[in-house]
């Protein structure tokens, strides 16, 4: 394993914010993460676990070791007549392996196409989109556990998976993840239950659709409605849509009819983040090299070579302005550094 000094972080974020580590080293090898961490210890240095860099704001540089998860592979591990059992690599891409899977038409994470990211990031945040979290296909974690120094076999209960959350994420730092196991089915249920998927496949005349249906649509609107990160910065949506209660929701939307929202259960209800930050104004609102998407005001993005600070003060803003006029607090969900 090499360890590199002073290595800039502007490639490995897809916001492009300029950023430095002051240690950096790739890992392919499950002995490397223990080496790495051994490393850390013995030079009094925190560690910072990066896949993609599609879910990151750099709003400094890392007086740290970035260790940069590159694991990959596809492993068959067991196969019925009704689904598979795959283990995959953390540093696979994510929407590769959703090209994969539907290649092989094996369902269940059809409609998580197009995210970016690695496989090793998605338990983390719980990844999710049109209706489907990738919760409901994964069996197990291969995990390094750095406050026992023992690798550990996690199972889904054990992940403590919710909207946007888990293990991983309360226990920040704690499990850097290896490998991922994902059960996923050869006759899936298709979930289009959305109406923009559903708008789709009738514009396209698919009456009976494939998950590969499934998947060419909801690339199509991730495509239409969001931003290329190699083109306008952004790590996708900046923040979580908040869940309130059915109390709430009801006195939101006698104030404003036009109210975005879904139940969740007998007393909450999700609301749409982006419909109260385009209802505050800053859809398409620009500071500088900084702005909300014109298509999304659920996306923040660099213009032109806005600083992680530049980028953290207006999402700042937003907060403040939202919570000013509905008394909701977002919440990011973009990892800060």
């Amino acid at each position: 394993m090499l360890i590199q000094e002073n290595i800039s972080l502007t490639s490995f974020n897809s916001f492009g914010c300029k950023a430095t580590a002051n240690y950096f080293c790739t890992i392919k090898r499950k002995n490397e993460i223990d080496e790495a961490i051994s490393w850390c210890e013995h030079q009094e240095k925190p560690f910072l676990v990066l896949g993609g860099g599609s879910n990151i704001l750099f709003t400094k540089d890392f007086d740290g070791l970035v260790i940069k998860m590159e694991m990959k592979g596809i492993q068959l591990i067991k196969e019925t007549p009704r689904d598979v059992l795959i283990s995959v690599g953390a540093g696979e891409n994510w929407h590769l392996l959703v090209k994969y899977c539907v290649q092989k038409a094996w369902g269940g994470i059809e409609n998580l196409s197009l995210i970016p990211g690695t496989v090793g990031a998605a338990p983390i945040q719980n990844i999710g989109a049109y209706g489907v979290e990738a919760k409901e296909t994964i069996q197990q974690i291969t995990a390094y556990d750095t406050h026992t120094k023992q690798w550990v076999i996690l199972d889904n209960d054990a992940c403590q998976f919710s909207y946007r959350n888990s293990l991983f994420k309360k226990e920040k730092n704690r499990y850097i993840i290896a490998e991922v196991q994902f059960l996923l089915q050869k006759q899936p249920t298709l979930h289009t239950d959305y109406g923009v998927i559903r708008e789709v496949l009738h514009q396209k005349q698919i009456k009976q659709a494939s998950i590969e249906d499934i998947s060419n649509a909801i690339i199509e609107i991730r495509t239409d409605k969001l931003p290329d990160p190699s083109i306008l910065g952004n790590a996708g949506s900046f923040f979580k849509n908040p869940i309130v209660t059915h109390e709430i929701f009801n006195k939101i939307k006698e104030d404003h009819p036009t109210l975005v929202a879904f139940p969740i259960s007998n007393n909450e209800y999700k609301i749409a983040a982006g419909w109260l930050i385009e209802q505050a104004g800053w859809k398409g609102k620009k500071q500088g090299s900084v702005g909300c998407y014109e298509k999304q005001a659920l996306v923040i993005v660099n213009y032109d070579q806005a600083t992680g600070k530049e980028i953290y003060n207006f999402s700042e803003a937003i907060i403040q302005s939202v919570n000013n006029m509905f008394g909701i607090q977002l919440e990011r969900e973009v990892n800060i550094i």
